[in-house]
């Protein structure tokens, strides 16, 4: 048996814009990067010490810095398991069930 084993007859969807979306990723992520992290290079380049100099502006924009790329995986992960569910199914190795003991569904056991 192997790896992915597609199910019979299953059906792919057409993609939407799922894949427009994640081709632009790559160009939002380095956009938002320098949008968020000019002032900290603006700062460094003309004062050459981040921490001595504006330590709230350098943390603001480092913690904007870090939410706009959290917000982008997660983008990221969400189009992929879109793109995923799209796909064709694939069907699991079997599991049978053990054999039932009838007689327990005509008198259940008492605890």
């Amino acid at each position: 048996m192997g790896i992915l084993n597609k199910l019979p007859n299953s059906v792919r969807y057409p993609s939407h814009k799922e894949w427009q979306l994640l081709k632009k990723l790559p160009k939002w992520w380095l956009l938002g990067t320098l949008l968020f992290a000019a002032p900290i290079m603006y700062t460094w380049w003309q004062q050459g010490d981040l921490l001595a100099q504006n330590l709230e502006r350098t943390s603001l924009f480092l913690g904007l810095l870090f939410t706009f790329w959290f917000f982008i995986g997660a983008l990221m992960i969400g189009l992929l398991v879109i793109i995923i569910m799209k796909g064709p199914g694939y069907v699991a190795d079997p599991y049978y069930l053990p054999k039932e003991d009838k007689s327990l569904e005509i008198n259940p056991p008492d605890h």
